[in-house]
Formats: C-alpha cells, sequence, structure tokens
C-alpha cells in the first residue's frame, strides 16, 4: 500500500514514483495506440481506440457512458444513447459518422458541501492522419523520442490521462467530489459531433485539465485563440465575354477586391488575424462571371476581439467594389477562444507549485490553435491545456513525444487533479 493513500494532498513526489513504475507500461501501450489508424473520419479506428480507453476506466473504477453518432441515427439524427442507458446530448443534423464520445465519472468521497470539487480531463482520441500511416509509419524510439502518428496528438496526451486516475486510484486518493474523463473522437475536423456531448460535460465542472502535448519547451496552454468561420457568396451578372461584356457585373473581380481587403483586416488589431483559404469564381472563360464565393476565418484570443472582426467582414463584405455585384456574408462556425482569466491563472498557479516539487518550471503559452479545451472554457469552466508530455511537430511526418517528459508529466496531473479537487480560495 502506497504511503500516499488517504492523505491529501497526495505528496507529488509518491505520485512521480507511481508513475515512474508506469513507465514501461506506458510505451508498449503508447505503441498499441499508434499503431491504430485513427483519422477523424475511421469510425472504426477511433472506436478501436474508444474500447481500450472504455475498459481502462472501468478498471479504475469509472462509470462511462458512449454517445454514438450513428446509433439509430439516420439524417436528421436524434438523440443518442450512452451504453449505460442514458440518454445523450443531441447529435447535429448531418453530422459525420465518427467514432464515440466517451464520457467517465467517478465519485469521490468528499461532497461539495464539505468542500469537494468536480474535476473535468479532456483528450481526443482521433488523429489526422489517413488509414494507413500508421503501417507505413510505425511507432519508433530513437533515444529519448518516440515517432509515430498520433503520438502526441493527442494519444500520448490521452494516455497520460488515464495513467494519472489509475495512479489517483491506486493511492486510494478519493478526496473529491466527482472526477469527469472525456474522450472526444472529432476535435482534428472541429468537433462537429462531440460538441453537444462536451459542452453538457462542462455543466457543473469547477475546473478542467485539457489533454493536449505541452509546448516543445515544456510550456502549459493558458490561452487558444476562438475561430469564427465565414461564407461569402458574391452575386454579379453573367453576359458573353465576347459580344456585350458591358451587360455583364464581375463577381470574380468583386471577389478578388473582397480577398484583398478582408486581409488588409489584419493590420488592423494586434490580437486578430484574418485569413482567406478559399476562393471559388465562375465555370467558363468566355462567359462574365456572374457568382463567386470566398471562405475566410477570423482568429482572436478574447471574444471582444472576434465581434470586432465580426463587425469589421460585414462591413467589408457590404461594400464591394464592382457596380452591379452584391455580396454578403454568413458566419457560418465559432469556437470560442479559451481566454486567459483570473480562475485559470490561479490553476497555472497551483501547477506552477506542484511542478516545482516535480523539478519542472512551468512557463505558460498562448497558442492560435483550437482544441476541445475552447468548447469547455466557451461554458464559463476555468481551463488549464498542454497537460500531456512533452511532444512537438504535430500534424507531419516528423511528430515526437520527449520520454522522459512522461513521468513528471503524469504526476504533475494526477497530483494537480487531486489539488482541485478539494476547495481552495483562489
Amino acid at each position: 500500500m502506497s504511503a500516499a493513500q488517504g492523505r491529501w494532498p497526495p505528496p507529488p513526489e509518491e505520485l512521480l514514483t507511481l508513475a515512474v513504475a508506469r513507465q514501461q507500461r506506458f510505451l508498449a501501450d503508447l505503441a498499441d495506440l499508434v499503431a491504430i489508424d485513427s483519422g477523424s473520419y475511421s469510425r472504426s479506428g477511433v472506436n478501436r481506440v474508444a474500447d481500450l480507453t472504455h475498459a481502462r476506466l472501468v478498471r479504475a473504477g469509472f462509470r462511462v457512458e458512449r454517445h454514438s453518432p450513428s446509433e439509430g441515427h439516420g439524417p436528421g439524427r436524434g438523440r443518442g444513447e450512452g451504453h449505460d442507458g442514458r440518454r445523450g446530448p443531441e447529435t447535429p443534423a448531418g453530422a459525420p459518422d465518427t467514432g464515440d464520445v466517451l464520457v467517465a465519472r467517478k465519485r469521490g468521497d468528499l461532497p461539495r458541501e464539505a468542500g469537494g470539487r468536480r474535476v473535468l480531463l479532456a483528450a481526443h482520441m482521433d488523429t489526422v492522419f489517413a488509414d494507413g500511416t500508421a503501417r507505413d509509419r510505425p511507432f519508433t524510439v530513437v533515444g529519448d523520442l518516440a515517432h509515430g502518428p498520433g503520438v502526441c496528438d493527442d494519444k500520448g496526451g490521452l494516455l497520460a490521462g488515464l495513467t494519472a486516475v489509475e495512479i489517483l486510484a491506486a493511492a486510494d486518493h478519493r478526496q473529491y467530489e466527482e472526477i469527469v474523463f472525456l474522450a472526444t473522437p472529432d476535435e482534428e475536423i472541429g468537433c462537429p459531433v462531440s460538441r453537444p456531448v462536451t459542452v453538457a460535460t462542462a455543466g457543473g465542472v469547477d475546473y478542467a485539465l485539457a489533454l493536449e502535448c505541452a509546448r516543445e519547451n515544456g510550456d502549459l496552454v493558458v490561452s487558444r485563440k476562438g475561430v469564427a468561420d465565414f461564407r461569402v457568396t458574391v452575386t454579379g451578372r453573367a453576359a458573353h465575354a465576347g459580344i456585350e461584356p458591358e451587360r455583364g457585373a464581375n463577381a470574380a473581380l468583386a471577389a478578388a477586391h473582397l480577398v484583398v481587403d478582408l486581409q488588409a483586416l489584419n493590420a488592423r488589431w494586434d490580437d486578430v488575424s484574418v485569413n482567406v483559404g478559399v476562393v471559388r469564381a465562375g465555370t467558363r472563360t468566355n462567359i462574365v462571371c456572374p457568382e463567386a464565393e470566398i471562405r475566410a476565418e477570423v482568429r482572436s484570443a478574447t471574444s471582444a476581439g472576434l465581434v470586432r472582426a465580426t463587425s469589421a467582414v460585414h462591413a467589408v463584405v457590404a461594400a464591394t467594389r464592382v457596380p452591379g455585384t452584391t455580396a454578403r456574408a454568413v458566419r457560418s462556425d465559432l469556437c470560442p477562444p479559451m481566454e486567459e482569466t483570473p480562475a485559470s491563472r490561479f490553476v497555472l498557479a497551483r501547477a506552477r507549485e506542484l511542478g516545482r516539487r516535480l523539478g519542472l518550471e512551468l512557463g505558460a503559452a498562448v497558442t492560435g490553435g483550437v482544441g476541445d479545451a475552447n468548447l469547455i472554457a466557451g461554458t464559463g469552466v476555468p481551463v488549464l491545456d498542454g497537460l500531456g508530455p512533452v511532444g512537438g511537430a504535430d500534424h507531419t511526418p516528423d511528430e515526437w513525444l520527449r520520454i522522459s517528459s512522461v513521468p513528471p508529466r503524469v504526476a504533475l496531473l494526477a497530483a494537480l487533479t487531486a489539488d482541485l479537487g478539494r476547495a481552495r480560495t483562489p
């Protein structure tokens, strides 16, 4: 029996001993996960990862709900049922047929009125890689680095979360109201299926710890930009380009001006970026182009920044420069920012204090990438991200995970989960 059993908070140094003892199993399990092709659209592959995750959580004492996007659904899907018979949040109509969403819960011995708190751990099971990548680029270890598709994004983070809750179970630590574990199948494509489950799961949670990899220098992530996607339709008037071009109104030309004007918004604010990523126009060279489409995104670290930029996009689009053309912008999606707040800074401070006891000096990073943490933060829950092992080169053939970072990062995650599970005054 560990000396950490029954004590609060469990000493980080003793949690590190437990993590070191699991290092070889961690690497073996990571090799098994990386060997599974689990691209976002590979339902069978993601669900193989879900099966392994589900089994580990059950063994650690969690009650697992499983939400399937295709379970009894056709077009215009209704509500899905978890494997325990509970009704799940509604899946959006037309959403892709991805793998399942896992929501696991473990009640502690400390009720809320006695100071217990609810802590959410969140990771994703999908990768950006196509089927066959795991065969062509298998898991390898070179020195202190592990390589393979999804090795750090996010299979290393997912496995770190599972190992952390197993360590707390081994230490018989139950001084919390509830630990919730969320594993999503579609983070890499913007969470079209898991979003309602994530938002519903975040309800009533006091703190959230997201398990994307730590930055290459070991920093945690305290802020992520939000994203607003826009579809701009430009309408002109067709005419014969050789005989009577003056009767036409060229939507392609109007779209070209709009691309320049939208990109110029990048110079207006320090905290906002705008990118035109897709432009489509016309069908034939001998017709004055009657219609065009632009797809653009706006990113900002704050909700206020997104609001300012959205107003600017609509103003630019309304002022088309080509006579006879009109344009309209529709926001097609919005992912809220993960903003730095006093509550999230409190979580960061607790992580830094615990990290020092593990020999870790933890910096705080701001990133433009989005993830499950954005959706959780959008519900008002304080979130700290980057709590997986140290890794880098995500989404590329060179993706890596630093093996020596695993034990201290797993111990930090376990210690922080335990620390937040009992009330403190920020």
